[in-house]
């Protein structure tokens, strides 16, 4: 028993040593783990010393970030005159702003859902998903990170700054926290729908809009929301352009945390899901450049260098302002007009048959002008549709000899205006060596293409019958510097050179380098507009993204003719369209006056035509010069779309009987009383009538007024177009 007793005492006392072992090894552990405990804490308060330390001493200059310092590149806006959008001209990237209220909810809640759930609650960082990237780091050994907000995302769109390491991610972390300190959520989802890229050339919303569904944001549906907003994880992977099942999957994801998130109920879930998607163009369908027209080319044009001139800066800086500046450009394009002459000019076949000896297409330009306020209303470059940019705008850009319609801008309307000659005028009409005629200052006698009178005609008869040997005597007695100077200075041509300082280029028209249709129209505004030059414009005013004025362009007018001399003109090229050589052009319905020219050879036909509204000038020929025989195919041109141009307007009348004519004349006696006749008192009122006004079109004013080439302030005369 005792032994048994000695044995129970033993193993006591090795229990007793055993637990003492285990107790003091327990003990040991606890202390190793509260010291390494201690380390740690000391090391991580030790880590953020040292990165509080480097913040403040390294990042802080690139910590601060304001939208004030940045300027999204927008596209600029050209508008008709009636406020529809014409083109949208873009550069570097394709934008247009979207105001806040004018985001869909659906649009939000949808990019809220799938890139950032806890974007309404968190102040510019997602702790959670931060924490999570941190690990998924250290773990994978993955220096990508992730774990962006919406905030940071805008961010990193508005610095461009994507380097894929900790010190941006830790820059961009502390950014966040600033920004949202300044701007709250609406603010940000407006930016960051304007800022993101969307794939195919999309930048901001806008343009996505329009890209995948041609629609307005405001009107896009949940699940054409949820397509686009799908697209922004990897735009080329789920661009419907590129694959429709990929985006089609994106959507889904996209639906599901909408739904899931409680943004939608599930039978919005489910009708989105099942709604089927109406893209603007195919899958793998490359996009379709938008081809601006030849208007909106001129427009460009004439924008570019006024902003070279106004700002001072060159063509390269200036196309920079103009296709990223989110410029408002006003233009004066009437839309009804101009699609009158799109169709026209876009079709072949509304081109007269012409005998030539060219399988050349034959071409056509027009330019139709308010003559009132110098507003280009229409224009066409070129026949046959327009397949590209930047290519031949045959209304400006191509200069050719305008032949005997340069007649009453060279020679008659100086006469008139010089007091040198009346309608009635007498001047001999006889071919080159009949001895019928001599010249004073001249030695070049012309040819007629339709004979000789061989005898006294009028001045009149001279211009409605187009007679070269009429045209060559006006020369003579005005002088060549005369008759160069008022082209030049009077009438705006600006494609005169020194070889043009001699008789045939100034009698007959054949320039050296000729002159754009654009110029004749501007020309010929004289002559319907009481001898008042109107430069003209194809813009309004430019106005920047906030509605500032960047460019004003006002009417530009001068009495450039006395008001008799134009009246006298205008009323004998109402001749030459009644029985003379533009007779062809004539529509009846209104009153017609105009001027034809050929050139030497007839390798460019033209007409210069006038209406109490409008005044159009029409080129056609060929690209590489070659005859055009038989007729005039401008004339036919002309009337055909003009007539149209006129549908529904009243009919009136040019001139005031009182304001033409003159005594009989032998031409060259100057020692008879002025011919122009004696002028009435200048009208109280200078407005323009409506439509069913028959008072007479023009109302003389006093002959002593402003002088030649004194600008004057812009009206709108009695007569002016509707």
């Amino acid at each position: 028993m005792s032994r048994d007793n000695n044995k129970l005492e033993k193993a006591e006392k090795a229990a007793k040593a055993a637990g003492g072992a285990v107790g003091g090894a327990l003990s040991l552990a606890l202390k190793i783990i509260l010291t390494a405990i201690l380390i740690l804490l000391t090391t991580m308060l030790l880590f953020v010393c040292i990165f509080a330390f480097y913040v403040k001493t390294t990042l802080v200059d690139e910590l601060d970030v304001s939208l004030d310092d940045f300027s999204l590149s927008e596209s600029s806006t050209v508008y008709d005159a009636g406020g529809n959008v014409l083109a949208t001209l873009s550069g570097g990237e394709n934008r247009i702003w979207v105001d806040y209220e004018d985001i869909p909810e659906d649009l939000e809640h949808a990019l809220v859902a799938i890139e950032d759930k806890r974007f309404y609650t968190h102040k510019g960082v997602d702790w959670y998903r931060t924490v999570g990237a941190v690990f998924n780091m250290f773990l994978s050994m993955d220096d990508t990170f992730g774990g962006s907000t919406i905030t940071q995302q805008l961010i990193k769109n508005l610095t461009g700054e994507n380097e894929v390491t900790v010190q941006r991610k830790l820059v961009e972390i502390f950014r966040a926290l600033e920004f949202e300190k300044k701007y709250d959520k609406e603010e940000i989802i407006e930016w960051y729908l304007n800022a993101v890229y969307f794939g195919e050339g999309c930048n901001g919303i806008y343009t996505a809009a329009q890209t995948y569904f041609g629609k307005e944001p405001s009107e896009l549906t949940l699940a054409e929301c949820a397509s686009i907003v799908g697209i922004v994880n990897l735009p080329t992977y789920y661009s419907p352009y590129y694959s429709v099942e990929n985006n089609k999957e994106r959507q889904r994801t996209v639906l599901r945390e909408m739904y899931e998130q409680g943004y939608i109920d599930y039978d919005e879930y489910t009708e989105a899901v099942n709604e089927e998607l109406v893209f603007v163009r195919g899958e793998n369908t490359a996009p379709e450049q938008e081809i601006y027209p030849y208007y909106v080319e001129a427009v460009i044009d004439d924008v570019l260098a006024d902003l070279m001139e106004v700002r001072g800066v060159n063509y390269e800086t200036a196309q920079r302002l103009l296709y990223n500046g989110g410029y408002q450009i006003h233009t004066c394009c009437d839309a009804r007009i101009q699609g009158i002459v799109d169709a026209y000019y876009e079709n072949t076949d509304n081109f007269p048959s012409v005998y030539h000896t060219t399988n050349q297409q034959l071409q056509s330009a027009i330019v139709i002008i308010d003559p009132y306020t110098g507003d280009i209303v229409a224009m066409c470059g070129g026949v046959g549709e327009k397949t590209g940019n930047l290519v031949l705008n045959r209304a400006t850009d191509t200069t050719r000899p305008p032949g005997s319609a340069i007649k009453p801008l060279s020679v008659y309307g100086p006469a008139f205006d010089l007091g040198i000659v009346t309608q009635n005028t007498l001047v001999i009409d006889a071919a080159p060596g009949s001895g019928k005629y001599t010249l004073d200052h001249i030695s070049f006698y012309p040819t007629n293409t339709d004979g000789y009178a061989d005898g006294p005609i009028t001045i009149r008869q001279g211009l409605v019958l187009s007679k070269n040997t009429v045209a060559i005597q006006l020369l003579d007695k005005l002088g060549i510097e005369t008759s160069y100077n008022y082209l030049r200075d009077i009438f705006g041509i600006t494609t005169l050179v020194d070889a043009d300082y001699n008789p045939s280029p100034l009698a007959l028209g054949e320039l050296t380098y000729g002159v754009t249709v654009r110029e004749m129209a501007q020309a010929y505004t004289v002559f319907a507009n009481n001898g008042v030059f109107s430069e003209s414009r194809t813009y309004t005013q430019v106005l920047d993204s906030n509605g500032g004025v960047v460019l004003d362009n006002p009417v530009v007018q001068r009495q450039a003719l006395r008001t008799n001399a134009a009246n006298n003109v205008t009323d004998m090229m109402i001749g030459s369209a009644n029985g003379g050589t533009s007779s062809s052009a004539n529509f009846y319905t209104q009153e017609i006056a105009g001027k034809t020219g050929s050139s030497g050879g007839n390798d460019d036909r033209w007409f210069v035509g006038m209406t109490p509204y409008y005044i159009g000038a029409v080129w056609t020929g060929y690209d590489i010069p070659a005859p055009i025989t038989w007729y005039n195919p401008a004339c036919v041109i002309w009337r055909n779309i003009m007539q149209e141009v006129h549908e529904g307007l009243a009919r009136r009348s040019f001139t005031d009987p009182s304001s033409i004519g003159g005594d009989t004349m032998i031409f060259g006696d100057l020692t008879s009383p002025s011919p122009s006749p004696t002028p009435s008192a200048e009208p109280e009122e200078s407005e323009r009538p409506d439509e069913t006004d028959d008072r007479p079109l023009y109302t003389m004013i006093p002959d002593d007024g402003p002088e030649d080439g004194e600008e004057i302030e812009p009206t709108e005369p009695v007569g002016g177009a509707a």
